[in-house]
């Protein structure tokens, strides 16, 4: 198995990046499982992408190991986009997932239904060991619910109805990867890797 790094603290993405990683002969670790400190990366990119980037090149650079990295987050349309790229920080540094989804259905209160549109965006950068990159981005549309269901996901999903009718939290985890965002953007660097694998 291929070693990869994931520039990323938060077990719910590893979790997700490691279930499609697998069956290419990668597994996945998280920075502080590998004993790696990575520090505090500055997310000073405008767009997802450019933070994506960031934190894969500051992961290669610290571990030597192609590195994953992923930048995502909610966009509504009636807040002019709003989360997107604040997403984790929308509601202060230490805010929990509820605090977050609480503070963006209280601005919403009063929007009605049908002007309640928005999509998670996920923007996936990685670092191989010859330096090279492949960048790649998902999108999941969908809208805001009026108040939180189900018990699964992270985030913003027990208020983000997807297509299917369903929240992110209601979704199983095989549900969620088929129609997800970062389902979306993996299964391109999915693509990418193997072509770079039969390349070889």
């Amino acid at each position: 198995m291929r070693k990869f790094l994931i520039a990323s603290n938060n077990a719910h993405k590893v979790e997700e990046i490691n279930r499609i990683l697998n069956p290419l002969g990668i597994n996945a670790f998280r920075a502080k499982d590998l004993g790696i400190d990575l520090g505090d990366v500055e997310e000073t990119g405008t767009t997802f992408a450019e933070n994506a980037e960031l934190k894969a090149v500051a992961g290669f650079k610290k571990s030597g190991l192609p590195t994953v990295a992923d930048d995502s987050g909610l966009m509504v349309d009636a807040l002019d986009g709003r989360p997107g790229v604040y997403s984790a920080r929308y509601a202060g540094e230490n805010a929990t997932d509820a605090d977050r989804y609480t503070k963006l259905l209280g601005e919403l209160k009063d929007v009605p239904a049908e002007k309640r549109t928005a999509r998670f965006v996920s923007s996936i950068c990685c670092v191989l060991e010859d330096g090279s990159m492949i960048k790649v981005e998902g999108t999941s549309e969908g809208r805001i619910g009026f108040e939180p269901r189900g018990s699964s996901g992270f985030g913003y999903d027990p208020v983000f109805i997807s297509q299917s009718g369903k929240t992110f939290a209601e979704l199983t985890a095989e549900e969620k990867d088929a129609v997800s965002h970062r389902g979306k953007a993996l299964e391109k660097l999915e693509a990418a890797l193997r072509g770079k694998n039969d390349n070889r």
